[in-house]
């Protein structure tokens, strides 16, 4: 698998973050109820998760490979639940990292609403990718899980008896649909 460069993750994030591939679309609303978001906003917003999804992937990488020795203190999976939590803050989506082996390293990754529970099946059944459409205080969101494997050698001082490709989780986001 292919991830972004660290610096041009920041840039499409930073982007993102301030409208640039973030753009309005307007709600499908000719006999359809009022919040219903057209395909192409919809599309929109896949594409602007799989820049975070990526971004995220880069950095978690990068932090493993960069800080080798703290790792064993603390796992990158820390990190991206700082940044997650900071996201999250800003307004800009929801997310958590999900054990999708049934043997989390910290129990409060376990998946717990239906969608976690169903992106878990889908990457367990091959798939890297699953979302579906929702609607959150009366606004419409995507509801996005991507895959978490084994990337490095590094993985494998939290993730015992793992190899690289293995299936350890999910990233998960819900991001509003604009």
């Amino acid at each position: 698998m292919r991830f972004l460069t660290l610096a041009r993750a920041g840039v499409l994030v930073s982007l993102a973050a301030v409208g640039g591939l973030y753009v309005a679309a307007p709600v499908v609303q000719s006999g359809e109820k009022a919040n219903t978001p057209s395909p192409e906003a919809i599309e929109r917003t896949r594409e602007l998760v799989q820049i975070v999804d990526n971004m995220h992937k880069a950095y978690v990488i990068h932090v493993t490979a960069t800080y080798v020795k703290a790792q064993e203190s603390v796992p990158a999976a820390s990190v991206a639940r700082k940044v997650y939590t900071h996201m999250s803050e800003k307004k800009f989506f929801n997310g958590r990292l999900i054990d999708a082996t049934g043997k989390p390293i910290n129990v409060e990754n376990t998946p717990k609403t239906e969608f976690e529970k169903k992106v878990v099946a889908a990457l367990k059944s091959g798939k890297p990718y699953y979302d579906e459409v929702a609607t959150v205080d009366g606004k419409p969101v995507l509801r996005a899980g991507t895959i978490v494997p084994v990337v490095m050698k590094q993985c494998v001082n939290c993730h015992t008896g793992t190899k690289e490709g293995d299936l350890l989780g999910a990233l998960i986001y819900e991001v509003p649909i604009k």
